[in-house]
């Protein structure tokens, strides 16, 4: 059974968690402590990749892609494995302490998600966690459940798609696109994403020749838009310093073909951070004004323009319902939402998101929609974006501002994609049938 509470001083030890540095007789627990450390983080509140970076800062090689994979496993699967774990908690899983949980996922997953570590391996390691959490009793209990678990086979049976979502979510995607559609769908989500560079300072021709004279394997990212990767750090990839790439998914490389910026002309993309799109638009335009409302995400932004932009953008604190400039000939929002397209790239996301949010998303994009479009010089272009799968946040916002604005209307590019666009003319990514993450655009045009 779980500890019913946790002494003072074993409290004091849970901070163990926070610090990634190994204990020389322990061999193997520095990533298991750094992947539980970003579970503790994101439980209260903290986003993935920040809480990722901070808690891998003391590893390196081997030890940090496999807290990496640990954590982001365990998050995505989190769902089934509290399903196999709970009937083995006798005062209810509820009882048991978060932090423990969470060992017992990272053992679970180990256990049923990652065939390199031995059962011996997996169970040991979570014992000893639990032990620098709760003492012995913590330990003892671990390491029963874990065996236990171990022993009936079902830790290797492989994780349901369909438990590790949220059941609202898993219900809206039946509905909208079928049983098939949904289940390719959320097999997706459960896959570990690719890492694909995109062009910086460098053409993505000159990039794919640098990697094939360093001997990493490299081919083509779907529709082009890109090159994968090897799972490896891009900081240790040829040409990062240089600032030859940044790393960035297809779709929104897509997005910002489908923006289609004229060149020389002035861009104001509105929520820039981390600047991806920023340095695709810089490419084309003259001048790229790019705001992000967080001093943290302009910071992040300034860092990577630094890198690897082209020297034609430019970095603002800035709200993008009071925009910083008059007028542009192509002003990019690329809106907050559920961001329910990219929930393989953030396994976070998934439970942290709720039905609620859309009614509050939706008044925030419908004002941001209003303040940016006012910017929009006489015969420019307004492109409403977002990484959402759902229609409250992308067709259903569009049609209300164009109800509210008739001087703007939909003007895809003349090179678009049929099989990315909608019957109406939007740029539509769904991950089970495009292979990038899910993304949403309308191109608008205002009447000259």
């Amino acid at each position: 059974r779980p500890p019913a509470a946790w002494s003072d001083d074993a409290r004091s030890r849970a901070g163990l968690v926070t610090a990634v540095a190994a204990d020389p007789g322990a061999a193997g627990l520095a990533p298991r402590r750094a992947a539980l450390a970003v579970l503790r983080q994101v439980r209260g509140g903290h986003r993935f990749e920040p809480a990722l970076d901070h808690a891998l800062a003391g590893l390196r090689g081997a030890d940090r892609r496999l807290a990496h994979e640990l954590a982001a496993g365990t998050l995505r699967a989190r769902g089934t494995l509290d399903a196999r774990l709970a009937p083995r908690a006798a005062r209810g899983w509820g009882a048991v302490p978060a932090d423990l949980q969470d060992v017992l996922r990272l053992g679970a997953y180990q256990l049923g998600g990652l065939t390199r570590v031995p059962p011996h391996a997996a169970v040991a390691t979570s014992v000893a966690l639990a032990r620098e959490l709760g003492g012995r009793k913590a330990a003892g209990f671990v390491n029963a459940v874990l065996r236990a678990l171990a022993g009936d086979g079902q830790a290797g049976a492989e994780p349901g798609a369909r438990a590790s979502h949220p059941a609202w979510l898993v219900e809206r995607w039946v509905t909208r696109f079928g049983e098939a559609g949904a289940d390719a769908l959320l097999a997706w989500n459960d896959r570990r994403p690719d890492l694909v560079l995109q062009p910086g300072r460098e053409s993505l021709e000159a990039i794919a020749r640098r990697l094939h004279q360093a001997g990493l394997p490299a081919e083509p990212a779907p529709f082009g838009a890109g090159v994968v990767v090897g799972r490896t750090r891009p900081e240790a990839l040829p040409g990062y310093a240089e600032g030859a790439f940044v790393v960035q998914d297809p779709s929104q490389a897509l997005v910002a073909r489908f923006a289609a910026p004229e060149a020389g002309s002035l861009v104001y993309d509105a929520c820039a951070a981390p600047g991806g799109k920023t340095i695709a638009l810089g490419r084309v335009a003259g001048r790229v004004v790019a705001g992000d409302r967080s001093w943290r995400r302009v910071q992040r932004l300034a860092e990577n323009l630094a890198r690897a932009g082209s020297g034609r953008e430019l970095p603002l604190l800035a709200d993008a319902a009071r925009p910083p400039l008059r007028s542009a000939d192509l002003v990019l929002l690329d809106a907050p939402c559920l961001g329910t397209g990219t929930l393989a790239r953030h396994p976070d996301a998934r439970w942290r998101i709720e039905p609620a949010a859309l009614g509050s998303l939706d008044e925030l994009q419908r004002r941001l929609l209003a303040g940016t479009a006012g910017v929009v010089r006489r015969g420019g272009i307004l492109v409403y974006a977002t990484c959402s799968l759902e229609p409250e946040e992308n067709e259903r916002q569009v049609e209300r501002f164009l109800a509210d604005h008739p001087d703007f209307r939909r003007d895809p590019p003349r090179d678009a994609d049929p099989a990315h666009l909608s019957a109406a003319g939007d740029l539509v990514l769904l991950p089970q049938r495009h292979g990038t993450d899910g993304a949403f655009a309308a191109r608008l045009r205002r009447d000259a």
